[in-house]
């Protein structure tokens, strides 16, 4: 779902710190404010002052809020030393 021109425009006014959630790795996050968006994309202020354009399909949420459990990544359990089940 994309994220409306209400949102947005409240995220702009009030200089939103936003992180925006590309895919599972909190990695590829960007972090910034809203400049100006279109119907396809929106422009977001990185701290380094650099803009980048980025597609409004993404998840845009409050840098404070916690990530989404469907974009996190898996975590796997690791089993103790000497406790796995190839010793037997």
């Amino acid at each position: 779902m994309m994220i409306s021109d209400e949102q947005l425009d409240q995220y702009r006014i009030d200089s939103t710190l936003l992180r925006v959630i590309r895919d599972v790795s909190p990695r590829n996050d960007v972090r910034g404010i809203v400049v100006a968006w279109d119907d396809d994309s929106v422009l977001i202020r990185k701290k380094n002052r650099r803009v980048v354009k980025l597609a409004r399909s993404y998840v845009y949420q409050p840098h404070g809020d916690e990530r989404p459990p469907e974009y996190m990544l898996p975590q796997e359990l690791i089993e103790p030393d000497g406790e796995s089940e190839d010793d037997e």
